[in-house]
């Protein structure tokens, strides 16, 4: 059948778009989100660019799929207790201001012609530098391990020492960490000015952080950061709604494929555990790092391939990981049957 007769015109922004490839971009960051709790624009307007979109309708329209995708991974993570509330709703200060003021500075460089290359390099310093960080910090994880008990062992001889935060300082319980309200809205404002400015959900930069500034267990963080993202999307489709670059219709198409995916990807977390959920995010957002600078050098039918490629194939080693881990654990509840 004829490639063509999949093709949807979308008026908001001009063009004509393979559904199909909406499709599977939904699909595949539904998997991608659910997973590693991140809404998936790191592939998704990197995505849409690479296919025809204007660099403003590719982050507005993305603002919109996130929105309606994050709610249903976080009512699935809620239900497994993933969510820490409280450190969400403390999140919607800091992120609606980051998401406006990133929202105007991609409104001024569109102005100028200059969003699209600015955009871009923005994305390849973000993505090679948390990748290649997240890596180290994968392969570097038990030399780290010994060190810290090392450090604790001589801190408790020494009586230890206390750690300084600036007050007013928080505790929350489900993540079981206290910390100072200005590292919150900190972290927050940043991720929601990188919503606004990249058509992010800030998940790829919020997710690592509630690891490693804030403390928080990976399961948590990838529940909550998909909490905050429900907010941060919601702000960011409607200011870019406001200011006519949002086409809703491919957000929606792309929407039906990712409630498909979400779902496994909240299920997938169960069977794998937390470094091994790292490794595999760290070598996703390098590889779609790769696939924007292929972009941004004008190999577009290379880039194509290589973000869906990229997002496809981690999708699939996600669903062959958690069938693993589901047999095993069906196996081991017979086991146990047999034995009583």
């Amino acid at each position: 059948m004829d490639a063509g007769f999949f093709d949807i015109y979308l008026p908001v922004a001009g063009i004509h778009f393979n559904v199909l490839i909406l499709l599977a971009i939904g699909f595949s960051v539904g998997i991608l989100g659910g997973f590693f709790g991140v809404g998936g624009a790191w592939v998704v307007t990197p995505a849409l660019n690479i296919f025809g979109f204007n660099m403003a309708y590719a982050i507005g329209t993305d603002l919109a799929h996130i929105f309606g995708k994050s709610i249903v991974a976080t009512k699935k993570h809620g239900k497994m207790g993933n969510v820490d509330v409280k450190m969400g709703l403390y999140s919607i200060v800091g992120s609606v201001i980051g998401v406006e003021i990133g929202a105007q500075n991609v409104m001024w460089l569109t102005a100028r012609g200059m969003a699209g290359p600015v955009v871009r390099y923005a994305y390849m310093a973000l993505l090679f530098g948390l990748g290649i960080y997240m890596l180290y910090d994968y392969f570097t994880k038990d030399k780290r391990a010994a060190q810290r008990a090392l450090k604790l062992e001589s801190n408790s001889e020494l009586g230890g020492k206390k750690k300084r935060s600036l007050p007013p300082i928080i505790s929350f319980p489900v993540s079981g960490v206290r910390v100072s309200i200005w590292t919150i809205l900190g972290v927050f404002f940043i991720t929601g000015w990188l919503s606004g400015f990249l058509g992010v959900g800030g998940g790829f930069i919020r997710m690592p952080a509630l690891i490693y500034l804030i403390g928080c267990p990976t399961a948590i963080a990838v529940g909550t950061d998909l909490f905050s993202v429900v907010f941060t999307g919601a702000y960011g489709c409607f200011t870019y709604a406001m200011k006519g670059r949002v086409e809703i219709i491919a957000a929606l198409i792309m929407l039906c494929g990712a409630a498909v995916g979400a779902q496994i990807g909240v299920v997938a977390i169960k069977y794998i555990h937390g470094y091994g959920i790292r490794l595999l995010f760290a070598i996703m957002i390098i590889l779609a790092g790769i696939s924007v600078a292929l972009k941004q050098f004008a190999f577009n039918v290379l880039a194509g391939w290589m973000v869906m490629g990229a997002a496809l194939s981690m999708c699939l080693m996600i669903i062959i990981l958690m069938t693993r881990g589901f047999r095993k654990e069906r196996a081991a509840m017979i086991e146990k049957q047999t034995a009583a």
